[in-house]
């Protein structure tokens, strides 16, 4: 992970609407976010929240654009393979 890129953590349970508002703020002032999540419920609600940010972003010209990749990650003391989802406009 690029270190000058903000990192939102989202879970199963996060909102989608509250994903989008962080995904929206972020790209406003970094123009780049990355989203992390494990499993296929975070996943869901990620993109769920990516798709609403971008009729958040949309008004202003600006294209939302997402570049997934795998990661190992260390959750409790176990390995996980996280999903991390680069979100730029352009």
């Amino acid at each position: 992970m690029d270190s000058n890129i903000k990192l939102l953590k989202v879970s199963s349970k996060s909102k989608p609407n509250s994903v989008a508002g962080a995904i929206a703020g972020m790209i406003r002032s970094e123009s780049r976010v990355q989203i992390q999540t494990i499993g296929a419920g975070a996943l869901n609600q990620a993109i769920k929240g990516i798709a609403i940010a971008r009729g958040f972003i949309a008004p202003t010209g600006q294209e939302l654009m997402c570049i997934p990749y795998f990661k190992d990650i260390e959750v409790n003391g176990e390995i996980k393979t996280a999903i991390v989802l680069t979100i730029e406009s352009k």
